[in-house]
């Protein structure tokens, strides 16, 4: 966002806190974890833009665990900036009229998709967290019916030990499962390039980068049907299951591997999506958010 934001014209400073610096608006990140920071530039600045963009746990774990400190933060922001479509479903209703939806442009592969031929890939990306349930796919993989090709490819790294032992011991049990840990950017989009489909299978999204990144490589994506995946996707996306159902996802994946012609309409479907996340789309967003906002010294 600083090199967006910079390319609309505006000097953007990075900081992980506000520390009373005299600037002319303040973008703060996370409604819950930056509410210290909000609270600071409303005081000195009562009349300068404030802008917070909302993070899934902000939406889907902190507006219920800490409501006043989230609600407080989308009170005093300007306007409020997410990052799918169905956002507003899960917010109070009088924050609507500040929400902006701005979803994150991702770069094309260069040259075309290969998919391995001699297996069915499936490729996981992202951190093993619990907020991830990263372990569902492989888990799914295990009731794939015996013939299959099918091989999970998980690349992220494990937040804590207990999550690395997990992939460990799958991978011992489980022939069809492989952890490669936390690997390059460039590592994970040679892995776009191979695979045949992605999966995301997180229990809370406020709009996946990966999403992103696999519509615009072309990518066919299987998703669990939480709001921020939904609101990514649509509601009609062919590829959803529902979350944290193994069989339901193991079910998907078979058809995946079965059905050519339902590949083909979950690859239509992210070429669909790729169009909104174009560099253009993103900045002409962002160029809405911020309309109308003068900083009055």
């Amino acid at each position: 966002w600083a090199r967006l934001l910079r390319s609309l014209g505006h000097t953007v400073k990075i900081s992980e806190e506000y520390n009373n610096e005299n600037v002319d608006c303040l973008v703060a990140l996370h409604a819950y974890r930056s509410a210290s920071s909000v609270d600071k530039f409303r005081f000195l600045y009562p009349k300068r833009p404030l802008v917070v963009a909302l993070t899934g746990t902000d939406i889907y774990k902190f507006q219920a665990s800490h409501p006043e400190i989230v609600l407080r933060s989308m009170t005093l922001a300007d306007r409020l900036v997410c990052l799918h479509d169905a956002v507003h479903l899960d917010i109070p209703k009088e924050f609507k009229p500040k929400l902006h939806v701005c979803r994150q442009f991702a770069a094309p592969l260069k040259g075309k998709r290969q998919p391995r031929s001699r297996t069915f890939d499936v490729c996981v990306v992202g951190h093993l967290r619990e907020e991830k349930d990263p372990m569902r796919a492989a888990y799914a993989s295990r009731s794939v019916p015996k013939e299959s090709k099918l091989r999970v490819t998980h690349l992220g790294k494990a937040l804590d030990e207990g999550w690395g032992r997990q992939a460990r011991t799958e991978m011992e049990s489980n022939s069809r499962y492989v952890w490669r840990g936390e690997v390059s950017y460039a590592a994970v989009r040679r892995e776009y390039r191979l695979t045949h489909l992605m999966v995301i299978s997180s229990v809370m999204e406020g709009g996946a980068n990966v999403v992103s990144e696999a519509a615009v490589a072309g990518v066919p994506i299987v998703a669990s049907g939480i709001a921020g995946n939904v609101g990514l996707l649509g509601a009609d996306h062919p590829g959803l299951y529902k979350v944290q159902d193994t069989a339901d996802l193991a079910r998907v994946l078979t058809r995946c591997e079965q059905d050519p012609a339902f590949m083909r309409e979950l690859t239509k479907r992210s070429k669909q999506l790729a169009k909104q996340l174009t560099p253009a789309k993103e900045r002409d967003a962002w160029r809405k958010v911020l309309a109308g906002l003068k900083a009055k010294r």
